[in-house]
């Protein structure tokens, strides 16, 4: 009996997780987005924006009518309170809909969740697998930097916010190192994609390769 296999798919920021995901779906993942969510579920006329406007008021709120996202954010960046508050009306929201989205998809389906902070939140146990994408220190530092303009005070700040590189690979069932060319990581997302389409086909209980 075909069943869904439910991936959690994380990584570092500028480890390679956008791209590994746009390779999956290319080959027929079902892609639920977390961060996309989290902006769907606070749009104008949500429950979510009105219980974000009713903990935090209508200062969060621009001309038009939607979440000023730079103006909550500079009021919870450094209250823990306020982003404990913040977190709980926005990710049992998240969650519902990434539930909806699942039971949606079709049997045999590899349903990929985009979950930048599946680690941080502690989220492992939602899934059957968890992919985690794998750069180093030095090679994420250098592509915040030349790829992305950041200063290096800045994307060290980033990286050292989230968790560490240790943590992500102890909560891992599947590693996918991306220190490499753009064709490397292809080639090993590809072997991955093969492993994970025979689990959901329930053709193999093996974990699928690590790409090493």
């Amino acid at each position: 009996m075909l069943s869904v296999l439910s991936v959690g798919l994380t990584g570092g920021i500028a480890a390679g997780k956008s791209e590994v995901s746009r390779l999956l779906v290319s080959y027929g993942a079902v892609l639920i987005d977390s961060d996309r969510i989290a902006r769907e579920v606070v749009e104008p006329g949500t429950d979510g924006l009105a219980a974000v406007v009713a903990a935090f008021g209508p200062g969060v709120l621009a001309p038009d009518g939607s979440l000023d996202r730079p103006r909550l954010g500079a009021l919870v960046f450094s209250d823990r309170e306020g982003l404990r508050t913040l977190n709980g009306i926005v990710h049992p929201l998240v969650r519902e809909r990434s539930a909806a989205l699942q039971a949606a998809a079709p049997p045999g389906s590899v349903v990929v969740n985009d979950v930048p902070l599946l680690v941080e939140n502690g989220l492992q146990s939602l899934y059957d697998l968890v992919v985690v994408v794998d750069a180093s220190p030095e090679t994420r530092l250098r592509r915040l930097t030349e790829d992305r303009g950041m200063s290096e005070d800045d994307a060290r700040a980033r990286m050292a916010a989230q968790a560490t590189r240790e943590q992500r690979l102890a909560a891992a069932d599947v590693v996918i190192p991306n220190d490499g060319t753009r064709e490397e990581l292809a080639e090993r997302v590809r072997e991955v994609w093969q492993s994970l389409e025979r689990r959901a086909r329930g053709e193999s209980p093996e974990r699928p390769a690590t790409g090493d």
